[in-house]
């Protein structure tokens, strides 16, 4: 059964298409799928059967059943408990611009077991809600952060405002930040930055098209 721990049987390759094969089965049950076969999974995925097969069995609590396969529902309960998606992990965006209020609207972040609670930002007109989520001013940043218990925030705002927004999340108490903005952050021990910068990315992809 799962725990939201990788089981030291399990291979890294099989960990990681655990949430592949959770887009998947969400896909069926919002078709109306009731029940579904690894043969069938295999074959709309492009898998090995056997693979599949072995795959379900390490997160399954329950066996396929003879010519109907795993339940959907269970299923999809079952990798989400693996995955640890039963325990939510809640996330603030400060910068509600263009990127920010993309990140508020976006309904993907679901599916890993991420729930983006609110954004911030210092402009009064970008304050409201977005897709029913509230945009706060930076004021209530250290209230919302306590309240909500939140340890992850997304960094959307422009370069030259990102150190003192990155001070004013860390001050709030949180512990890590992915950061969109084009500059690199001073943080104390403890705090920990991923980068993500989308030019660079872009002109990598731009790269291998263009030597192709």
């Amino acid at each position: 059964m799962g725990t939201g721990i990788i089981d030291s049987s399990m291979s890294r390759a099989t960990e990681t298409r655990m949430p592949a094969y959770l887009r998947y089965l969400k896909g069926e049950a919002g078709k109306g799928v009731s029940y579904v076969s690894s043969a069938a999974i295999a074959k709309d995925m492009g898998l090995s059967s056997v693979g599949v097969r072995k795959d379900l069995a390490l997160v399954s609590t329950e066996p396929g059943k003879p010519r109907m396969g795993f339940e959907v529902k269970k299923l999809i309960h079952d990798i989400e408990r693996f995955l640890g998606f039963h325990r939510y992990t809640n996330v603030i965006v400060v910068g509600a611009g263009g990127l920010g209020r993309a990140m508020l609207a976006y309904e993907g972040f679901e599916n890993y077991g991420i729930n983006v609670v609110a954004a911030f930002d210092t402009a009064s007109s970008k304050i409201g809600a977005v897709r029913g989520k509230p945009v706060y001013p930076m004021e209530r940043l250290q209230e919302i952060v306590k309240q909500e218990q939140i340890v992850t925030a997304i960094l959307t705002v422009p370069k030259e405002a990102a150190q003192s927004a990155c001070d004013a999340i860390v001050e709030a108490g949180v512990r890590a930040v992915l950061n969109f903005a084009p500059v690199y952050l001073n943080v104390p021990d403890g705090v920990h930055v991923k980068y993500e910068d989308l030019a660079a990315s872009l002109s990598t992809l731009s790269g291998v098209l263009s030597s192709k």
